[in-house]
């Protein structure tokens, strides 16, 4: 969370913005519970359209915009928000590609994600459809809320063979990534995760948007609309820049050999 904090100051300072000198901006944590917040990402903002019509909103790191009913398109949002979004689904596509890719082994995966925090996943799931065939995997989407309900589809799933894990990016994940990560490596299950900390903390390998980009970004919408411009005419983004990562030790571990191909392409290797 701080360097995104820090990031967003960044994009704001180059911008003429300065915290506390000529704009005010006021940092709201819920240090994990999710009661307090209601969930994260594209919860909060939905929570957020229902607070308010009025007063703009700019969102980053959220998902599946159009789907979660948050803005009419992304040329034209419509309303009160735009923003940056994260992930959308043909990221599904790509996660699968490089759990193949690295674990050619694998023939069935579980997309683990949270109802709650990440409701667009099994639509994406569905949406890349036919795209499942070349890879010959056999994929699932399964809903997690809490230690136990992660301990037991991890552990069930483990039983079958040539079985691969897709960790979603989203609140439930992130805050029990070691869990995750911990049960992945006990079951020598092969695992593809969102973000790039999951990697340089000990999982095999990760793909997704740089979240850190994507705030800064997000600045400059802050800055647009202080400046007179409406959210409703300010296109939402996506992504810019994406980040592959692999900790070959983990890999090592696995007995996986990492093509050399792959090595060429990440962004962060971790030997």
């Amino acid at each position: 969370m701080l360097p995104r904090i820090a990031a967003f100051r960044q994009g704001l300072e180059a911008l003429g913005w300065t915290e506390n000198r000529n704009i005010r901006v006021e940092h709201r944590y819920s240090g994990g519970d999710f009661a307090r917040i209601k969930g994260s990402g594209t919860a909060v903002i939905a929570a957020l359209k229902q607070a308010t019509g009025t007063i703009p909103i700019v969102f980053s790191l959220v998902n599946d915009p159009i789907g979660q009913d948050l803005v009419k398109t992304l040329p034209r949002p419509g309303g009160n928000i735009t923003g940056f979004y994260f992930v959308d689904f043909p990221m599904i596509g790509k996660w699968l590609e490089l759990l193949k890719e690295i674990a050619p082994g694998v023939r069935r995966a579980t997309l683990l994600f949270g109802p709650d925090t990440s409701p667009y996943c099994p639509v994406f799931l569905r949406e890349f459809g036919a795209g499942l065939a070349p890879l010959a995997l056999e994929v699932s989407a399964t809903a997690v809320r809490d230690e136990a309900e992660i301990e037991a589809t991890i552990t069930a799933f483990a039983r079958g063979s040539a079985s691969g894990l897709i960790a979603a990016p989203d609140a439930v994940v992130n805050t029990r990534r070691r869990l995750i990560m911990s049960l992945a490596e006990r079951h020598r299950l092969p695992a593809i995760y969102g973000f790039r900390r999951f990697v340089t903390e000990g999982g095999l390998i990760s793909y997704g948007p740089d979240s850190i980009d994507i705030v800064r970004r997000s600045a400059s919408y802050v800055d647009r609309i202080l400046r007179g411009e409406k959210p409703a005419d300010l296109p939402v983004q996506a992504p810019t820049k994406y980040e592959l990562a692999i900790n070959l030790r983990t890999a090592k571990a696995l007995g996986l050999d990492v093509p050399a191909t792959l090595i060429a392409t990440a962004d962060e290797v971790i030997e």
